[in-house]
């Protein structure tokens, strides 16, 4: 019986949950997790998803966080209940996604199993998030759940972890919910924002890059002021998509490679760059060299200097105050002309649409990327998991609000599309929703089916089917290797979709996959499309002579 005044830790650890506003908790509870279970069953704020696996609980979180800006949240066991948290905790961490992992633990107190199931999970957390702690006292509940929302929230977000041990989930504590926080960030230094202002001003042909720090909404805003004033064209990353309208005359595309590719050639016109929340963690959209353009680094904190970025200016603190500063101030130069610049994406434009009338079957990527578009309405939602399409997408697929194209530049890792789409549709019910997969990425968690249709969702899994690990066959065959090691079979989609309550549908030709799009779009419930996929011409991704149109441009 508890002492007057004092409860269950666990009871509390839900009450300071409950605090920090969260809605959700995904995962797969274990014994030592039925403290902290039962004291969830009597939580009137805070809905359990029970999900079929613990990664993919990882990635609904994360993708909560990506959508939201406040942490997602999911639960463990110990032992391999936590080490499948390991990609999703990275995914998170990467991608700068808010999320909170909870795993349980042996009692620490007095222990009669020995070492049975017990690993350094704290330890095994500290590369890979930006916080991990075992909860010693139930005391400490309220300061560590408070510590950790914090910093998975702060600027860079990402992923934190608590351990919660048997022992001390069934103590007595007085202790109560610390209530969270106001806090704003600093805004940038206005000498910092000053010498930006002179260095573009200067500039006889400035560009915008959109990188995934930017990707806020409140940024995005101020980005597109900062656009409308001064007339500078703006290109993305491939996590910054969308920030802007794609649609907007001033988008020159989006770096989805790392050179060589039409927006390239734009960006080697400029003699000063405006790189807006770069990221390390996404491959390059331009290597510096000595004597090149100017770059200056907006973002909420200092660059991490590489071979390849070296920023002459930086301009640190809230990036959203920062432009909004920087577009207050600038008084644009009349001698600025991107009329060379817009003529690659026109050229770009060109060379797609000529891609996308190729009606072959199988299906033809950019093909299927212009039906995907043509199908999906403005605020429609695309969850990429991981493959040679992603690229396809990224360079293909505009993309009009952000966040409406969920692709991982980061990790990069196989299987997240499904459980993304799934937290999409959840957040979002009334917006239409699509996990693009290939075959390799969807059966890593393809369990989560059940879950999707269990929770009564809408949403469209496309599977693009090659019968192999594609990118990396495509890079083999590049490579001059023999092919080998990287071809499977697959289950019959369309029955495996309808074992689980769903609904399946195979694509048989250009024209069907059109209808099919269209009616798994206006149809409630979870729908599968298997749609066979010819990457046989991947190299098509850039084959132009861009060198030769440099000259005619």
């Amino acid at each position: 019986m508890a002492e007057s005044g004092k409860q269950k830790a666990s009871d509390l650890f839900i009450q300071c949950l409950e605090e920090e506003g969260c809605e959700y908790i995904f995962g797969v509870p274990g014994e030592e997790n039925l403290d902290f279970l039962d004291s969830l069953s009597r939580s009137d704020k805070i809905r359990l998803i029970l999900t079929r696996h613990e990664q993919g609980a990882g990635f609904m979180a994360a993708t909560y966080g990506r959508h939201t800006g406040k942490t997602g949240v999911c639960i463990a066991t110990l032992g391999p209940g936590a080490t499948n948290f390991v990609t999703a905790a990275a995914y998170a961490q990467l991608g700068g996604m808010p999320m909170m992992m909870i795993t349980g633990q042996k009692p620490i107190k007095k222990s009669k199993q020995g070492r049975f199931q017990i690993l350094d999970v704290v330890a095994m957390m500290d590369p890979i998030t930006k916080y991990t702690h075992q909860l010693a006292a139930g005391d400490n509940i309220p300061s560590r759940v408070r510590e950790a929302y914090r910093l998975a929230e702060e600027e860079k977000p990402g992923a934190v972890h608590l351990e919660l041990p048997e022992d001390i989930a069934d103590e007595h504590t007085d202790a109560k919910p610390i209530p969270r926080s106001t806090a704003r960030r600093p805004s940038a230094e206005p000498k910092a924002v000053r010498q930006a202002v002179e260095a573009i001003e200067k500039a006889k042909a400035p560009i915008l890059v959109i990188g995934a720090g930017a990707n806020r909404k409140m940024t995005g805003r101020m980005l597109l002021q900062f656009v409308e004033k001064t007339g500078i064209p703006f290109l993305t990353t491939q996590m910054g998509k969308g920030v802007i309208d794609e649609r907007h005359p001033l988008f020159l595309g989006c770096a989805a490679l790392s050179a060589g590719d039409f927006v390239h050639r734009a960006v080697e016109d400029a003699d000063c760059i405006i790189n807006v929340g770069h990221d390390v963690i996404e491959k390059p959209p331009f290597f510096m060299k000595a004597g090149g353009p100017c770059v200056i680094h907006v973002s909420t904190k200092t660059a991490e200097v590489d071979p390849v970025y070296f920023p002459q200016i930086e301009v640190i603190g809230d990036i959203a105050n920062a432009i909004w500063q920087i577009k207050e101030d600038i008084a644009p130069n009349r001698s600025w002309n991107f009329d060379h610049m817009l003529a690659y994406r026109k050229a770009e434009v060109a060379h797609t649409e000529g891609l996308a009338a190729d009606g072959r079957f199988p299906i033809f990527p950019p093909h299927l990327v212009a039906q995907v578009r043509e199908t999906m309405p403005h605020d429609g939602i695309i969850c990429l998991d991981n493959g040679v399409y992603k690229i396809w997408f990224a360079r293909g697929y505009t993309a009009y609000l952000p966040n409406t194209v969920l692709l991982d530049n980061a990790l990069a890792t196989m299987g997240a599309g499904l459980p993304s789409a799934m937290m999409s549709a959840m957040l979002y019910p009334d917006r239409k929703v699509m996990a693009i997969c290939g075959d390799g990425g969807f059966m890593m968690n393809d369990q989560e089916m059940e879950t999707a249709v269990r929770l009564g969702l809408n949403l469209t899994v496309l599977i693009l089917r090659d019968d192999a690990y594609g990118m990396i066959r495509w890079k083999q065959a590049n490579m001059g290797f023999a092919d080998f090691g990287l071809t499977y079979g697959n289950p019959d989609f369309v029955k495996f979709a309808e074992s689980f309550g769903a609904h399946g549908h195979r694509v048989e030709s250009s024209d069907h996959l059109r209808e099919v799009l269209a009616h798994c779009r206006d149809t409630p419930g979870v729908h599968l499309i298997d749609c066979p996929v010819d990457y046989s011409e991947n190299d098509q991704i850039l084959n132009v002579d861009i060198k030769r149109l440099s000259k005619e441009l």
